[in-house]
């Protein structure tokens, strides 16, 4: 019975040319939501009046009036729609007696068709209209169990006497049809005209049907004022995208964190992290919610054992529940979490059929441990709950206490936001609410991830948006030419690029497309390049190995590898620049422009609509060695490997190529910079050479084997996510910045703070980093080593905030006010630091203390030093600095003072213990205990007794630790001693 809707769809259509329906009848306009659920008559006004789906083992045919299962006009189509549901030749087809006529037109086609009042056993196919509740269970598990139902009928009448709110729910129709994604609605169907389509038709973006579920909000948040759901854990937002499903509790910026649905007879309610369903405090609205998923009955409400707090609170109301370690069939109201997808299908038939669904989670952990695989598409939860309109994304929102929503604000959906903007771009002159608009972009792009093959809901929406894209076209966004975030622009951006990464054949959209990605006109190559790539990664995250190579945007690029690497968890990624920007406030840029595609098989088709360099990603721990990789499609980029590209091959390349953007690279660091920085490169070996020269310097003093297992990157944007700079892989830096990281004069003579401090981010461990006040200081040591051992550039110079004279003002302020812990930050706690690190003086022929106003009459710097000791022990005694050595001028009495400071332990230790750090094993989370276990274990390595020095700056010494270091030689040298007995 397997079968596609397109498949399905041709035998349905075979032989019919045109709609002969007859001119009475006024049929209701069909609601399609189910995944498996395909047009099949719309009329010129896009309303589907025909509809196919299957549930179970069995299908379905709806026609919306059941004149038109009686006209003979239509007996090509009614005889392809048996033939389709009938689950084997030759089976009969039971008619019931209110479709009598029906029997007469099948009979007259050769069909064995007979009038049965009832199901039996030996039926293939039942016909029936859509007005008979008395066979609702048996004709559910009669298309369960493989059978065909052609049913026929309309709404608009029955909801005139019994009400519209009421048609989704309780018309007869529906309680069948609804199970497999099919429902009758109360609007009437135009009859003007009708479409024959050479495929499955579209399915209509927004069906009114607000009425029904404004009232299903207001029962579920009845008696509640506000949700707090600040229970400890960070929610993931949810994505409500279903026609009947609905948001229930939303942050000021829209983002929804409880939602609910109706699906065929049940209803689902998903709250965004499974702390929301524990917490006494949402008591009233949990209390509403199974209620309501209970419809009324009183059966039983099951509760994973995983929740057993949810079961103590409902038992406390009164409401008859149990643990259950999974669904069974006696229950009401499921809850369970959304972490398994074990008994998906079970699940979704239980609320299908009538059952009411409670589940929680969040997503955004799943994505972390997941890099590359969309939640959409991987997470177990949407794997349940994706086919209900509900989805849980990666995104988080701040947990809070939120007003309910008001009727204005919980009327914000998906679908309908869609619609609107839609209007918006065809009709210049409308506009969208803000909130909406920047929404809608993101809300569209986490749609596009829900795999849409086979499922005509979701691939009818991909058509509609590649449709309103290319006639609205895709702005040229630029530095030059920004748009807001919350801007039209912007949401269309979000929307195109999604809209590319599901598949959709998005070339049209980059025609002519300014932007600063490579000139469209430009063709790939017909060849294919293989390439030789190391594919072996002993570190401990996943590497980018380069390609050399650049696809251009819009283009495809076909990627060619042996069988034993198609299984060994390699993917493929178009871009480097990984920032995503959804939630600037402008853009420069797409908001996301890079992609990934697992290379789960041999040969693989990729693209990107923004282009961009092409990298094979190695996973953690392969070994997969030297291998070769084959792309079609691509074209050469600048790329320059420190020791094997020589100088003619770079010359060649950088004048040749028509890429974008270009790599430096050595073992250990790989910088990314647009190739027009790079054409006045003309030998990249010796800024390459000092650039391993300082990653050398900064593994050594991280204890970390060198060359890198892995190395670092530096990527240059038109606009990255945050702050100048920051860290991460890769760090990331804007374009400004990019002459300082290829000028090696540069950097001998002015310095890199800003890169090195980066990378010294990338080093920090959460074992001796003590948040938030360490965040900006300790990464900053790399940057003194660097720039001292490396560059041979003092502190002072190397940064402003390293002034002797600022640095003096810092330890005094702080000590002054008491040496507050909340105060013990970034240069201020850089200083603690600094103070037991060695300073390695630059090799010069003169003073290395250029700063001071009046140079200091001095043979070299080696001879400041020995002055230090000298200074430094008068001012330990609380004397003055001294005034009679008058060719040394006060700022450098200063600085020798200060630099003096740095000599105690030098740089050792701290190497020492970063590498014992790496192996220790039971180090504690909190902050207090972190620090003083450094502070035992510095005070150990350097074998005095530290205690006092680290109480002074303010740190919370335990008197246990303080007590077992007294043993311990006191730190007489303590510069920190000399402010104290200052202020005594």
């Amino acid at each position: 019975m397997a079968t596609t809707p397109a498949t399905a769809f041709e035998a349905l259509m075979n032989g019919v040319t045109s709609w002969d329906v007859p001119k009475g009848p006024i049929p209701s306009e069909l609601l399609l939501i189910g995944e498996a659920a395909f047009p099949v008559m719309v009329n010129d006004k896009g309303q589907v009046l025909i509809a196919a789906s299957s549930y179970g083992q069995g299908r379905l045919v709806v026609v919306s009036h059941e004149g038109y299962l009686l006209d003979a006009g239509l007996a090509p189509f009614l005889l392809n729609a048996v033939g389709w549901l009938c689950p084997s030749p030759g089976a009969t087809v039971g008619v019931h007696p209110s479709l009598a006529s029906l029997v007469n037109i099948l009979q007259a086609s050769g069909v064995e068709a007979q009038s049965q009042p009832e199901l039996g056993d030996a039926l293939g196919v039942y016909c029936i209209s859509a007005y008979n509740d008395s066979m609702t269970p048996e004709l559910i598990q009669f298309v369960k169990r493989g059978g065909g139902l052609l049913i026929g009928g309309q709404a608009w009448y029955w909801a005139s006497q019994h009400g519209r709110d009421k048609v989704l729910s309780r018309f007869p129709g529906n309680q069948v049809t609804s199970v497999a994604g099919v429902y009758f609605t109360d609007t009437y169907g135009d009859r003007g005209r009708f479409k024959v389509s050479k495929k499955v038709p579209k399915i209509p973006l927004h069906i009114r049907c607000e009425e029904e579920l404004r009232q299903d909000q207001q029962q579920l948040l009845e008696g509640i004022s506000e949700l707090d759901i600040q229970t400890g854990g960070i929610p993931s937002q949810l994505l409500v995208h279903g026609a009947l499903a609905f948001p229930l509790g939303l942050d000021a910026s829209l983002g929804c964190f409880l939602a609910a649905a109706r699906y065929g007879q049940g209803r689902v309610v998903v709250a965004a992290h499974e702390g929301m369903l524990c917490a006494p405090k949402m008591g009233p609205f949990l209390l509403n919610a199974v209620r309501w998923l209970a419809r009324g009955q009183t059966g039983k409400v099951g509760v994973n054992t995983k929740l057993k707090n949810l079961c103590a609170l409902l038992s406390e109301h009164g409401l008859k529940c149990s643990l259950e370690p999974h669904l069974t069939g006696d229950l009401c109201v499921y809850c369970c979490v959304a972490y398994s997808d074990k008994e998906a299908k079970q699940l979704q038939e239980f609320v299908a059929e009538g059952g009411g669904l409670l589940i929680g989670g969040q997503a955004w952990w799943w994505a972390s441990q997941n890099p590359g695989r969309s939640a959409l598409a991987g997470f177990p939860g949407n794997i349940i709950l994706n086919c209900f309109g509900l989805s849980i994304l990666a995104l988080t929102l701040h947990p809070g206490c939120f007003p309910v929503p008001t009727p204005e604000t919980r009327s914000y959906h998906f679908r309908k936001a869609l619609s609107e903007f839609q209007a918006v771009l065809n009709q210049g002159d409308r506009t969208l609410e803000k909130s909406w608009l920047a929404k809608v972009g993101v809300d569209g792009a986490a749609f596009l991830q829900i795999p849409a093959e086979g499922v005509p809901a979701y691939i009818s929406l991909h058509r509609l948006l590649r449709k309103m894209l290319c006639l609205s076209g895709l702005p040229a966004v630029s530095p030059e030419n920004p748009v807001a975030g919350d801007s039209c622009e912007a949401a269309v951006l979000c929307l195109a690029t999604e809209l590319a990464h599901s598949g959709t054949d998005c070339s049209q959209l980059v025609q002519g497309l300014g932007t600063w990605t490579c000139s469209s006109s430009l063709t790939p190559s017909e060849h294919p390049i293989t390439v030789e790539i190391c594919a072996s990664n002993p570190g401990n995250k996943d590497s980018w190995v380069s390609t050399g190579l650049y696809l251009i945007n819009g283009h495809n690029a076909e990627v060619s590898l042996s069988e034993a690497a198609a299984s060994a968890g390699l993917k493929v990624q178009i871009g480097c620049h990984t920032d995503d920007l959804t939630m600037a406030s402008k853009l420069s840029r797409a908001p996301v422009v890079t992609h990934q595609y697992c290379m789960d098989k041999p040969i693989r088709s990729v693209s990107c609509l923004w282009g961009g360099l092409l990298y094979i990603i190695v996973p953690k721990g392969s070994k997969l060695g030297p291998m070769s990789v084959t792309i079609k499609g691509a074209i050469p980029a600048p790329y320059y490997k420190l020791g094997k590209t020589s100088l003619e091959e770079w010359r060649s390349c950088i004048r040749e190529s028509s890429a974008p953007w270009g790599e430096l690279a050595t073992d250990n660091i790989i910088l990314t910079v647009p190739t027009a920085n790079l054409r006045a490169l003309e030998d990249p070996q010796p800024v390459l050479r000092l650039w391993d020269e300082m990653m050398q310097a900064i593994a050594r003093l991280a204890a970390q084997p060198f060359p890198l297992h892995c190395p670092e990157r530096i990527v240059a944007d038109v606009q990255i996510s945050a702050g100048w700079m920051h860290s991460g892989y890769p760090i990331m830096c804007h374009l400004e910045s990019v002459q300082e990281l290829i000028s090696e004069t540069g950097m001998r003579s002015r310095g890199l703070w800003g890169p090195i401090h980066e990378l010294g981010h990338n080093q920090q461990q959460h074992g001796w980093e003590f948040p938030p006040h360490t965040t900006e200081a300790t990464c900053n040591l790399w940057s003194v080593y660097v720039h001292e051992t490396v560059l041979g550039i003092p502190r002072a110079q190397a940064h402003p905030a390293l002034n002797p004279a600022k640095r003096e003002k810092r330890i005094t302020t702080h000590l002054g006010k008491g040496a507050p812990l909340h105060n013990w930050n970034v240069w201020t706690a850089l200083e603690t630091y600094l103070q037991c690190a060695k300073l390695l003086p630059a090799v010069k022929t003169s003073c290395s203390f250029s700063f001071c106003a009046s140079p200091c009459v001095l043979p070299a710097a080696e001879t400041c030093l020995n002055i230090m000791s000298v200074i430094c022990q008068a001012t330990y005694q609380n004397s003055a600095l001294s005034s009679s050595s008058p060719n040394i001028s006060s700022k450098c009495k200063m600085e020798a003072f200060l630099i003096s400071l740095q000599e105690a332990f030098g740089w050792e230790p701290f190497t020492q213990l970063f590498a014992e750090y790496q192996t220790l094993s039971g180090i504690p989370n909190d902050k207090t205990s972190k620090m003083n276990l450094w502070v035992k274990k510095f005070s150990e390595k350097v074998q005095k007794n530290l205690a006092p020095f680290f109480e002074a700056w303010g740190w919370p010494v335990q008197k246990e630790v303080a007590g077992s270091l007294a043993c311990l030689p006191q730190w007489q040298e303590n510069p920190i001693q000399a402010y104290v007995h200052t202020k005594e």
